[in-house]
């Protein structure tokens, strides 16, 4: 594990934290074991040199900013969120993008980290919307959009060109005042 800068936000079992290119050896070690898990929704950097391409981006493209779920136990990384195309001015928005490494799926792991980077993208980075689009067959997607409080807006046929075609994608969304009245809700109840 890389010697890494401290978490941007933490919850009971994973903290968030920025890519860095020291993480290209476990990021493309756990990409490779992932690779079957990921099929056919993400193709992740496997190599050391498509790894600083990908995390250069991430770094350095004021357009993007890049997390690292890791597990608080061990520092390990359990998987990652982007918010890519982030616009500001009247829009103040950005869409995610996400993925958790084979190890560590199916244990509410990315729920935690969905939450941390929204109230990350809502706080400090001053955002109000987030979209997640999510092809229509990847349930396990669906189902952590939902279960972080997004809702369903709308259906767009032939969206992005991912693995050789065309596909179709569902929009999900998020505001900061919708995360604001579930807070005020469960403070309530």
């Amino acid at each position: 594990m890389p010697d890494t800068p401290g978490y941007l936000a933490e919850g009971p079992r994973v903290g968030i934290r920025h890519f860095a290119q020291e993480d290209a050896a476990e990021f493309t070690a756990r990409a490779r074991e992932s690779k079957d898990h990921h099929h056919p929704w993400l193709f992740l950097p496997t190599s050391a040199q498509a790894y600083a391409a990908y995390a250069g981006r991430l770094i350095e493209d004021p357009t993007r900013a890049g997390f690292l779920v890791c597990e608080r136990d061990n520092g390990s990384l359990a998987g990652f969120i982007n918010i890519n195309n982030i616009v500001e001015g009247s829009f103040l928005s950005g869409a995610l993008g996400y993925g958790v490494f084979a190890h560590a799926a199916g244990r509410g792991l990315m729920t935690e980290a969905l939450d941390l980077v929204v109230g990350h993208a809502f706080g400090p980075m001053g955002l109000h919307r987030l979209e997640i689009n999510v092809q229509p067959g990847n349930t396990a997607s669906i189902a952590l959009a939902r279960r972080s409080g997004f809702r369903l807006e709308g259906f767009s046929p032939d969206m992005l060109y991912i693995d050789g075609a065309w596909r179709d994608h569902e929009r999900w969304a998020i505001t900061a005042e919708m995360v604001a009245s579930r807070r005020s809700a469960h403070e309530a109840g």
